[in-house]
C-alpha cells in the first residue's frame, strides 16, 4: 500500500508530472455521460432533499412553535448519524457494489421521506431525519466512487465544482420554494416531491454503465456469508483492520491529512456562523433584519460564485495552494467582522453602518474563500487515494466535516454565552492562522525533500 502511494503523482508536488493533460472544463467534463447522468441525478436529490428539510423547518417554527435549540436539534439530528456511522459505513461501500448501493439508498430514502407525513412532533422529525441520515451515510461514499471511476483525474476538480454548485444553489432557492410550497398547498407536497425526487435519482443511476476498478484489497467466496482478506479474517476483526487500514493511510498521508483538516475548519467556521449570524446582526450592530437575511445569503452566494470563478480562472493552481489561499481568505474575513468599526452614514434617506456593511462583504468573502477549500479538497482526495479504499476514507472524511459541522453548532452557542460574538468570531481567525502555519511547517518539508 505505502508503495502505491510513493510511487503515484502528488497534487500537493511543486513539479508537475511530466505530459500532464490539461484540466477538463465543466462542460466536458458534463459531454461524458455517465457524469452528466449523475450530475442529472444530484439536481433532482438535492431539490427534493432541500426542499423536504425547509419544509420541516418551517413546520417546527411556525406550526409546533419549536425553540431555537429544537430547530438547532434537528439539524443535528440529521448529522449525527452520519459523524458517527461514516467510519464504518466506507468498509461495507467498498465491497458492495456501487451501483446497487447508490441506488438502493435513493430507493430507501424514497420511503423514508414518505413517514414524514405521519408525524406530527418534533420528535418524530428527529427520528425520521436522523433515519435518511444513516442511509446518507452509505450514499455519499459511493458517489465518490462512481465519480472517480467516471471522470479522469484531470476532470475531478470540474466534477466536483459541478456537484457542489447544485449543492448551493439548491440550498439558495430551496428555502423560498418550500416556504411558497407550504403555505400555498401543505407541506406534505414537499415531503412527497423529496420522495419522487429520490425515485428519479435511483432511476437515472440505474440506467449508468459504471466502470469501477475491481476491489483486491477484499475476497468473497460463494460458499461465505463473511468477506475474508488475504490473512483469513472475517467478520469484526476484518472491518476493524479495514477501518484501521483506512485511517491509517490518512494518517501518514500528510498533504491529505491537512486538507482534511482544513475543509473541517473552514465548514466548523460556517457552522459556527449559523446561529451566531443573528445574533452579531441584532446585538453587536444593532442593525435591521434585512442585514440579517442579507448577510447569511451572501455566504451561500459567495460559495457559488468561489466554486465557479476558481474552477474557471485557478485550472492549473495547485490545489493545496487553493486551500491555503481559502482558509487565509476566510481568517480575513472573520477578522473584518471582528473588528470593524460602529460608523453609521447617511445613505440617501437611510441611515448604515460600516460594521453592517463589512458583515456583509466579509460572509461574502467567507463563502467565496471556503470554495477554495471545498472542491481542491474533495479532489485532492479522489486523486491521491487508491481506488480500493476510496470508500473508506471517503467516509472518515465525511464523518470528520460533519463531527466540525456539529461542533460549530453546538460551541458557537456556549462560547457566546462566556464571551461576545466578536471574540468567537477572533477565536476562528486565530484556529486559522494556527492551521496554515501548521500546514506550511508540516508540508513544505516533504515537498522540498521529493524535489
Amino acid at each position: 500500500m505505502s508503495e502505491q502511494v510513493l510511487t503515484e503523482p502528488t497534487e500537493g508536488l511543486p513539479l508537475p508530472a511530466p505530459n500532464e493533460p490539461e484540466p477538463m472544463s465543466m462542460g466536458a467534463v458534463l459531454r461524458v455521460v455517465t457524469m452528466r447522468r449523475l450530475w442529472y441525478a444530484q439536481i433532482v436529490s438535492v431539490f427534493g432533499d432541500f426542499l423536504a428539510l425547509f419544509a420541516v423547518i418551517t413546520v417546527m417554527t411556525f406550526k409546533l412553535h419549536a425553540t431555537a435549540q429544537q430547530v438547532t436539534t434537528g439539524q443535528i439530528a440529521y448529522l449525527l448519524p452520519i459523524a458517527l456511522l461514516g467510519i464504518v459505513s466506507g468498509v461495507f461501500v467498498d465491497r458492495w457494489p456501487v451501483k446497487i448501493t447508490l441506488v438502493s439508498s435513493d430507493f430507501l430514502r424514497a420511503g423514508l421521506c414518505l413517514l414524514l407525513l405521519l408525524v406530527h412532533s418534533v420528535y418524530g422529525f428527529y427520528i425520521v431525519l436522523a433515519a435518511i441520515s444513516v442511509v446518507s451515510s452509505f450514499f455519499t461514499p459511493a458517489q465518490g466512487i462512481a465519480l472517480r471511476s467516471a471522470v479522469p483525474k484531470h476532470g475531478l476538480r470540474s466534477a466536483n465544482s459541478l456537484m457542489q454548485q447544485v449543492m448551493f444553489i439548491m440550498r439558495i432557492i430551496g428555502g423560498p420554494i418550500a416556504i411558497f410550497v407550504v403555505s400555498r398547498f401543505h407541506e406534505q407536497t414537499c415531503y412527497i416531491l423529496d420522495s419522487l425526487s429520490f425515485i428519479a435519482s435511483g432511476s437515472l443511476i440505474a440506467s449508468l454503465a459504471l466502470n469501477v476498478p475491481k476491489k483486491s484489497a477484499v475476497v468473497v467466496t460463494p460458499e461465505q456469508e463473511q468477506p475474508t482478506s488475504k490473512d483469513g479474517k472475517t467478520g469484526i476483526a476484518l472491518i476493524l483492520e479495514d477501518m484501521k487500514e483506512g485511517a491509517g493511510f490518512v494518517l501518514h498521508h500528510a498533504a491529505l491529512l491537512f486538507v482534511i483538516v482544513a475543509l473541517a475548519a473552514g465548514l466548523f467556521v460556517m457552522a459556527c456562523f449559523g446561529p451566531l449570524i443573528a445574533i452579531f446582526v441584532r446585538d453587536t450592530l444593532h442593525a435591521s433584519t434585512n442585514v440579517f437575511g442579507i448577510s447569511s445569503a451572501m455566504i451561500g452566494l459567495g460559495l457559488l460564485v468561489g466554486i465557479s470563478i476558481l474552477n474557471a480562472v485557478a485550472k492549473n493552481v495547485k490545489n493545496t495552494t487553493l486551500v491555503y489561499s481559502g482558509l487565509g481568505g476566510i481568517a480575513l474575513s472573520t477578522l473584518l467582522m471582528a473588528t470593524a468599526p460602529h460608523i453609521v452614514f447617511q445613505l440617501g434617506s437611510h441611515a448604515i453602518g460600516v460594521d453592517s456593511l463589512l458583515t456583509i462583504v466579509g460572509c461574502f468573502m467567507i463563502g467565496f474563500s471556503a470554495g477554495g477549500i471545498i472542491v481542491p479538497s474533495q479532489t485532492m482526495i479522489q486523486q491521491e487515494t487508491p481506488p480500493e479504499m476510496l470508500g473508506r476514507v471517503g467516509s472518515t472524511v465525511m464523518s470528520f466535516i460533519f463531527s466540525a459541522q456539529i461542533a460549530g453548532l453546538v460551541l458557537s452557542g456556549i462560547l457566546a454565552n462566556h464571551t461576545s460574538v466578536r471574540r468567537v468570531f477572533l477565536l476562528c481567525t486565530g484556529m486559522l492562522a494556527v492551521l496554515i502555519v501548521a500546514g506550511k511547517l508540516w508540508m513544505e518539508p516533504k515537498e522540498h525533500m521529493t524535489a
